[in-house]
């Protein structure tokens, strides 16, 4: 809580309308990297963590080859030079993280109308508007990028949950048991079929058949009640010509204390340009660690394995303190 203050008085309060959402910006990470740096100056940690989050915003808003996804790179770069900079005149070993690459998409796929369609997903309405009812359906999907995780109620609807997703197009694959275990997802909370994107295609997370009838959430950045990420979430409606009036307003209202209520994200999602989850088809498209130590890292290196390089790195491993 003290850090909170200290850092909230010396940077000001974090810009949590540029961190997500159709405002979201350089200033966020411009904000967490002056944070990291005043933490590695006056705590001095063993091992300091940073997520730097504005190459999302762009590379999904117009994909990965787009001129101004290559600009947000290089205005991340220019950010991020103090702190590295920082991190040379203390002598740290530096590693720059990427969880996943974009790839550029064309296509969003509406796994959960077509089991809606099938009869197998059930809705309740409320004031007009339709929310999923889990409990009541017999199979939903939980939307995550380019990987979609079914759950199916009972055993005995797994063939019409498979009928009604084989052939939609966007659909590259469907791993039941086996193919979650051939790909280590056979968690028991990963849903009994797992939907992979053909490469070009996404998952969004709609389940209503009628724009009029979207739940009040829909149009908000509210990631915490829709069953499903929503990278609509990065666009200002361009149907609403007072969108930005509205976005405006909503944000005055909030600054002054007021509650306020910014629907202000679109319900058509075809303006996403990037995405993930699938398995890289190469290197090119896949997630990168770079290292300031030479030599330290190989060639290549599982994901399970960045723990343990981190820990290590920092003199914190199992081999730094002598265990077997």
């Amino acid at each position: 809580a003290a850090l909170h203050d200290e850092l909230t008085e010396k940077l000001g309060t974090f810009p949590l309308f540029t961190y997500w959402g159709p405002g979201a910006g350089l200033a966020s990470s411009r904000w967490i990297t002056d944070a990291t740096r005043h933490v590695m100056a006056t705590r001095d940690p063993d091992l300091t963590l940073a997520y730097l989050p504005h190459l999302d915003y762009d590379l999904q808003r117009f994909g990965p080859d787009d001129p101004r996804s290559h600009r947000a790179a290089r205005d991340l770069d220019s950010v991020l030079a103090p702190l590295l900079d920082d991190a040379r005149r203390q002598g740290r070993t530096v590693v720059a993280l990427s969880e996943y690459g974009i790839t550029r998409v064309s296509r969003p796929v509406d796994v959960n109308r077509a089991l809606r369609r099938a009869g197998l997903l059930e809705v309740h309405t409320q004031d007009g508007m339709e929310y999923l009812d889990p409990m009541a359906s017999r199979a939903f999907a939980v939307a995550d990028h380019q990987i979609a995780h079914v759950y199916v109620r009972r055993p005995e609807d797994l063939d019409a949950t498979r009928a009604a997703l084989d052939g939609l197009p966007g659909i590259d694959r469907l791993l039941d048991d086996e193919g979650r275990k051939a790909h280590g997802l056979d968690h028991p909370r990963a849903g009994e079929l797992v939907a992979v994107a053909e490469p070009d295609a996404w998952f969004t997370y709609y389940y209503w058949l009628d724009d009029d009838r979207a739940p009040d959430f829909a149009r908000l950045v509210d990631i915490h009640r829709k069953p499903g990420y929503d990278p609509a979430e990065l666009f200002l409606d361009p149907e609403d010509p007072y969108v930005r009036v509205r976005a405006a307003t909503a944000l005055a209202r909030k600054r002054l204390g007021m509650r306020y209520r910014m629907a202000v994200v679109p319900l058509d999602p075809s303006p996403v340009r990037g995405s993930h989850g699938r398995l890289p088809a190469g290197d090119d498209d896949g997630p990168l660690l770079l290292c300031s130590a030479a030599g330290a890292v190989p060639a290549r290196i599982a994901a399970t394995d960045v723990k343990a390089l981190l820990l290590d790195l920092a003199g914190l491993g199992e081999a730094a303190a002598g265990r077997p």
